[in-house]
This record gives structure tokens, sequence and C-alpha cells, in this order.
């Protein structure tokens, strides 16, 4: 069936907050990046904003907050409550009989969609938004009720196995915390010698070829990360970036390939972010990131860098902006264990990092067919009128 969206769904319906009333707030960054589930908030009182119910979908309507895949399927709030977040989001709900409120969501979440609504996009540079009356009045073409909700079963069951393997990686992240606090905390022993991170490895900075030099970048080529490459990936393994440079843009630049197991700290914008390389890696000059010791091993660094995060932040400088500098990373006091211990957690730590990388390759496949399968899906490209699914 052909429609107007504004007839298929409902389009920032009208909900009543009360000035002052304390609410759940979901700001923009608590959205995911094209990720469903919405993990956090905070209570705040109500003072202007959108307003949504659970079964609602968010859509920032703002560069570069579209762009970036800034949005999220609504189901942490109680039933007839209402929420708010920031004036930046569109809020989308279904029908009744009309259209399904998880089918709506992966619609939203096309890309046919969300290149029209950034192509709708107006205003000065930097603060373009939607045009939602543009976009409402759009006509597209949906499948009927019965098979939306197909659909949407479907890709739920892909997503919920998504978020299961996500709460499992979490755990096993806890438990790796658990076991460094209980070697090298609870259990510390005072023979063990005062040193400081250049102790444990070595300290190694990036740096970004010209990018007026077309030549110094690539799709396939060396692994380049960004900071923004892991507050998308989020993964506690990462292989590569968007964008790879050539072997001409690493001669050219003072970025230095470092090794498989390097642990990669974001310095600056923002400071925190905690990854382990899986192969030969490069980053930008927004890292100082450790090349771990032979003796001291990948993740006894991991672990103590994420353990003394706070410590680290709260010895960042800078009038722009906080960022760790070289001398900072360098000087961070650390405790050099015996190698019997470090040997015995490095090989506890062995097996749980499997595991999770084993989660997290599970996690991109499921989202890679789930990628796949959707524009299929919306298109009627696959028959489903022989599928037979629970909804």
């Amino acid at each position: 069936m052909r429609m107007k969206l504004s007839d298929f769904c409902e389009i920032n319906p009208r909900l009543t907050l009360k000035k002052g009333q304390l609410a759940k707030k979901i700001a923009m960054t608590d959205l995911p990046i094209f990720g469903k589930s919405i993990k956090s908030y905070s209570i705040e009182k109500y003072n202007g904003g959108t307003k949504f119910q659970n079964g609602d979908t968010l859509m920032a309507r703002i560069t570069p907050c579209l762009e970036n895949g800034k949005g999220g399927y609504v189901d942490i709030l109680d039933e007839g409550e209402v929420g708010f977040g920031s004036t930046e989001y569109i809020v989308f709900r279904g029908k009744l009989g009309v259209s399904d409120s998880q089918f709506l969501y992966y619609f939203i979440n096309t890309h046919e969609f969300r290149d029209i609504a950034i192509k709708s996009m107006t205003g000065t540079s930097g603060r373009q938004r939607v045009q939602t009356d543009l976009i409402a009045n759009m006509e597209f073409d949906f499948p009927e009720l019965d098979e939306q909700r197909k659909i949407a079963t479907i890709l739920c069951y892909i997503d919920e196995k998504i978020k299961v393997n996500n709460k499992l990686n979490a755990n096993l992240e806890e438990m790796g915390l658990v076991l460094y606090k209980k070697f090298f905390i609870d259990e510390h022993q005072e023979s063990w010698i005062k040193g400081t991170i250049v102790d444990l490895g070595a300290v190694v900075g990036g740096s970004t070829p010209s990018k007026s030099k077309d030549e110094y970048y690539c799709e396939s080529g060396i692994p380049w990360i960004t900071p923004k490459d892991l507050s998308n990936n989020k993964n506690k393994f990462i292989e590569r970036g968007d964008i790879d440079i050539t072997e001409l843009g690493l001669q050219k630049s003072s970025a230095k390939v470092m090794p498989a197991g390097t642990v990669l700290f974001s310095s600056r914008a923002p400071i925190g972010y905690i990854a382990i390389a899986k192969n030969e890696v490069t980053t930008n000059q927004g890292f100082k990131s450790v090349v771990p010791n032979e003796n001291i091993g990948t993740a006894y660094i991991y672990y103590f860098l994420k353990y003394n995060l706070e410590k680290i932040e709260n010895m960042a400088s800078g009038s722009t902006f906080k960022e760790v500098s070289g001398t900072i990373m360098k000087n961070i006091e650390a405790i050099i264990p015996d190698e019997i211990v470090l040997k015995e957690f490095n090989m506890l730590c062995m097996s749980l990092f499997k595991q999770q990388e084993i989660l997290e390759e599970e996690k991109q496949r499921l989202m890679d067919l789930r990628d796949i399968l959707l524009p299929k899906l919306m298109s009627g490209d696959i028959d489903l009128s022989e599928v037979e699914v629970f909804v």
C-alpha cells in the first residue's frame, strides 16, 4: 500500500508533562549509534523538550547526529509513562490498525529513509535540520499490517540475540575487572616494584596524514584508528576504522605501526576510550596507546587503564579541551607485579578475552545479516507468504 508517511504513522504526537515535573530524560548522548536499545537516562525536571512513550521511535533531526546514526526505540518507560529529551528529536509512533511500532522503527532506520531525511536538511552549515513537514508528506510503499509484523519479528529475533551477546560480554568484562582487583589491589604485595606506565610498555602517540592528499588514504590499506571509530564501534577488540592510510600516508606522517595486542587509549575528544588492537594498527593524534612489554602482557595494561581511568582523566590539562599529554601518560604511577602473578592473571584473562572476541565477531555477523535483510524485507524481495513467525 502506498501512502504518505503522516498517514502511516504519527509524527511528534502530542503528550503532556507539567513544567517542573520529574521525568525520565533521554539525552542525545543516551541514544545509540545505529542501534535499537536505549540503555541510559536521567531523572530530571521537565522544562521543555520532545516528549515520547514506550513504542515510539526517536531519530535525531540535526547534523551530524542524524548522519552518525543517532536514534533508538523507546522501551525503558513504564506503561503510560511519558519521557522527554532533546528538541532535536523527531518522534515516530505506529497507528493502531495501520502500522506496527517495531516495523516502523526498522523502516525509519533503512538507508532509503535516512538518505531522504538527510537530503531534506536545511539551515546553516553545522546546524542543518530535517524538514519534518517535507518527509511527513512523502509517499512510501508499505506492506500490510500482518506482513509488517512478520518483518519486525524476524528482525527483532536478530536484535534480541545481539542484546544477549552484549549482556554476556558486559558480564565477562565485569569478571575481568573483578580478577584485576583481586590479583593486584586486594592481594597487593609490598615487594612489588613501584614505577610508571613506561615500565609496563611503550607509550605511542599517533598522527594524521594530510587530509588534502587523497593518495594518503584508501579503503584497504594500513588500519588507522580515530576516537570516533571507538565511539561508533564500542567493541573491546578493533581491527580497523572507517578509513585506512596508504604506505605513502604512513611515510609522510609521524603515525607509527603498532602490533596486535596494543592497548589503544584515547587521550582527548574524549579521554578514556579503551580498546585492544586485533592486528597491526596506526592511530591519529587523539591516542596515547601502550604497546605492552612481553613480560607484562595486554590484559594487565588494559585493566590497569580501565581501573585507573578516573585518576588519569583528572590528570588531563588544556584550556580549549582536556588532553592527556605524552608526558603525563608516561609518568602515570604504576605497580609492576612479579612475573608469576602476571602469568597467572594473563592465563585467566586469555580465555575470557577469547570468549569476548567470539561474542563480538558473532554480533558483527548478526548486524551484517540484519543490515542485508532489512532492505530486502522492506522492499518485498523476500517472500514471507510461507513463513510462519510467532507475533
